[in-house]
């Protein structure tokens, strides 16, 4: 067995395999040595520095070109005390196309984030960092490679959340032992930039609420999906993604609870919320409608697929209603506005609009919170009563416990039809 000085390649190692050099010495490169395995067809990667044989990685796992690329990075580091080893991975790209595989198989993510996740890869990470080496992750190719171009065309909210995809990434990686170290442990966001990441105010605002109300009224006949779409999402301060989503099994006319499940929540939480009187008749008057219209599936709002309404359609929804000026979320959000100015307690806004609660906040969660709920959007749909909410739902000087109304018997039939329609589910 002997070695030989030769210029590395990839067609290079494939022909000196077939003989009996058991090291290659690279002539252009420093240090660089190829040791073949016993079997021949796999070999090892060495840096030789002061006569020490520093492992870096296996070949064919990693080709000349990779393992070239990476020295550099790899001389440093070894400068530095931190070692030579590298992954089967060379390049940053090699892991995001990893991680991004990851995040499509991953259950526990909502489709929007897996398709907002993959267009950061797609579209960001991997064509400005793909041939990046990993071992050459740092402050400076960032800045220069990443974040500094990034700015200049995106909003500063968006390269942060490109930034934190990067480094959660990385981490996962390096947690589970696919990466020998993690670059991004030590560099932060405001590393790049000192400028605030922005809230977006509501652009709907309370003295809006008249106007708007009106326009959902105007709406109802034509395009009552639409209407009832906003309307609970106003009334409620939910999120378009779980209203949407919504099954006339999970609306309790009885127990006068609408219940959201986990799978639909961004949080992961199963929601409950309290349902007034006036949401009481809403629903009431919406499910008949549908009946009208020939409709007695199990859908809220379906789609003309039979499914629930899909997240571009609910998109749809409310460029249709807002032209521009307003989105679903401005509705979420003069609820919530709403709610702190009829003096609802923070705690309580919080556990409507379903925000993430930390585990000591739940731990302490009494069982009279859903009261307060209720108490909170009593007062909510009372106000928004006086701005034209009543027209719609028709309850205005009524309320259910009064005996011999007409509304009485309306909503006695519409909750047997509602009750039906849940028990041929389930």
């Amino acid at each position: 067995m002997s070695s030989a000085a030769v210029k590395i390649t990839d067609a290079e190692i494939k022909r000196q395999a077939a003989g009996d050099v058991r090291d290659l010495r690279d002539i252009e490169n420093r240090g660089l040595y190829l040791r073949f395995t016993q079997a021949r067809a796999r070999a090892s990667w060495y840096l030789v520095v002061k006569g020490k044989w520093n492992l870096i990685g296996s070949f064919p796992d990693l080709n000349t070109k990779q393992v070239i690329a990476a020295l550099p990075a790899i001389r440093l580091r070894l400068e530095a005390g931190t070692g030579s080893n590298l992954s089967k991975w060379v390049s940053t790209g090699e892991l995001m196309t990893w991680y991004a595989e990851r995040m499509a198989r991953d259950r526990n993510l909502s489709s929007k984030r897996k398709k907002t996740g993959a267009s950061m890869i797609k579209c960001h990470l991997i064509p400005r960092l793909g041939e990046l080496p990993l071992a050459g992750i740092d402050k400076a190719a960032l800045d220069s490679e990443l974040m500094w171009p990034l700015q200049e065309s995106i909003s500063i909210d968006y390269v942060r959340s490109v930034f934190q995809l990067l480094a959660l990434a990385f981490r996962q990686a390096f947690k589970l032992g696919l990466i020998t170290a993690n670059p991004m442990t030590a560099i932060k966001f405001n590393d790049f930039s000192k400028a605030k990441v922005g809230i977006k105010p509501s652009r709907l605002r309370g003295v809006q609420l008249e106007g708007l109300l009106a326009h959902l009224t105007e709406v109802m006949p034509a395009a009552p999906l639409d209407s009832m779409l906003a309307l609970m999402m106003l009334c409620h301060g939910t999120r378009i993604g779980e209203t949407r989503m919504a099954r006339w099994s999970h609306i309790s006319l009885a127990e006068r609870e609408w219940f959201i499940p986990a799978e639909h929540t961004k949080t992961g939480v199963e929601h409950h919320l309290p349902l007034t009187e006036q949401a009481c008749a809403l629903l009431i008057k919406y499910r008949n409608g549908q009946y009208a219209r020939g409709y007695d599936g199990q859908f809220l709002f379906p789609a003309r697929n039979g499914k629930a309404l899909g997240e571009a359609q609910g998109c749809a929804v409310f460029r249709r209603l807002g032209k521009g000026e307003w989105t679903s979320h401005d509705l979420r959000k003069v609820a919530r506005t709403g709610w702190a100015d009829l003096g609802v307690d923070h705690l309580i806004g919080e556990l409507l609009i379903n925000h993430a609660m930390g585990h000591n906040v739940k731990v302490y969660i009494q069982s009279d919170v859903m009261a307060r709920k209720r108490d909170a959007l009593e007062q909510w749909h009372a106000h928004l009563d006086q701005k034209g909410f009543a027209v719609i739902h028709g309850l205005t000087g009524f309320r259910f416990e009064d005996s011999g109304n007409a509304l009485q018997a309306t909503e006695h039939r519409g909750c047997e039809a509602i009750q039906e329609t849940t028990i041929g589910e389930v």
